[in-house]
């Protein structure tokens, strides 16, 4: 079947346009630019990555490591998760760290929830191959997910933003960028 010139078959949504609902959590912890992403799943789960405009994804910066080794005493690569309650999981709040990345020319970047929830994984496939943060920071270059209260599973994207707000924040620091210049 031929089709119209000019005329463009319709794009499939992806995998998480179709089932997660993205949310954002600009200048994190007063940090400018350093931006996340929320993927929240219709089950109440969500998924944290890094947003677009993140200095990880915009400046063609090198990873040179990931650690989840919050503080001494602390690793989100020792959070257990069991059984039907989630019995041993770390419960988080919305500035804790979930890690941090480490690039080669030297700076440094936390990594923090953005969610109050328990923590039910962290990707292990960052340690092992960081440039899959880069390359595919929504799907396999996640960073964590985190499973909120029931009770609060409906206040949590109070504070977030829409698509379209971030889209929005995202053209304010374009435009005054530019006008600086």
């Amino acid at each position: 079947m031929a089709t119209e010139p000019g005329v463009s078959a319709p794009s499939i949504p992806s995998l998480v346009d179709r089932y997660f609902t993205r949310w954002y959590k600009a200048d994190v912890k007063g940090k400018p630019c350093e931006d996340h992403c929320i993927l929240q799943h219709s089950n109440r789960i969500c998924v944290i990555t890094l947003a677009g405009s993140h200095p990880v994804l915009q400046s063609g910066k090198t990873i040179k490591s990931i650690s989840y080794q919050i503080s001494t005493n602390c690793s989100r690569l020792q959070n257990k998760v069991s059984g039907k309650f989630k019995r041993g999981a770390q419960f988080l709040t919305e500035l804790a760290p979930l890690c941090k990345i480490y690039c080669s020319d030297g700076e440094e970047y936390t990594i923090s929830s953005c969610v109050r929830g328990r923590l039910m994984e962290v990707n292990e496939n960052i340690l092992h191959k960081p440039s899959i943060l880069q390359e595919k920071p929504s799907t396999e270059g996640y960073i964590a997910v985190v499973l909120p209260k029931f009770e609060e599973s409906k206040n949590i994207t109070e504070g977030l933003l829409t698509q379209e707000q971030y889209e929005e924040v995202v053209g304010k620091r374009i435009n005054v960028t530019t006008a600086t210049l």
